[in-house]
């Protein structure tokens, strides 16, 4: 599994209105420039994060884009989810798969659900809180 530049911009611009969080809303123009994102490829991610309530946006003098709900209730796994799809690493476990008809006698299946099971456990226990903290 790699995570793409997309998710990963997610999780910064999230982290960025994480540590402006009660501070109103920022524009998404000083949001790109401290985050070294462009303008433009920030108009490819907000729209998934805005519509699945994660953050919410003000248009207009004063507007920009705060988050939606407090850094310590939003999980760094819901934003990958969101922005990369399901993290399963084979594609017989996404969440659109067809049953696999080998699943029965495979011997690496149990291994791949742990994997998969432990990577979304790992992501889920993260929130962007936690990743606010100073850097050792």
């Amino acid at each position: 599994m790699m995570i793409s530049t997309k998710g990963r911009y997610a999780l910064r611009v999230m982290i960025d209105l994480a540590e402006n969080y009660g501070k109103g809303y920022a524009p998404m123009k000083e949001v790109a420039k401290r985050q070294e994102i462009s303008l433009k490829y920030l108009e490819r991610i907000l729209p998934v994060l805005t519509k699945n309530k994660m953050i919410e946006g003000l248009q207009g003098k004063g507007g920009g884009y705060r988050l939606a709900v407090r850094p310590s209730d939003v999980r760094v796994g819901d934003i990958l989810r969101l922005t990369e799809g399901d993290l399963a690493p084979v594609a017989c476990l996404g969440c659109e798969a067809d049953i696999c008809e080998r699943a029965e006698g495979c011997r690496t299946l149990p291994m791949w659900t742990e994997f998969y099971r432990l990577t979304n456990a790992y992501f889920d226990g993260i929130t962007l809180a936690d990743l606010m903290k100073p850097v050792c």
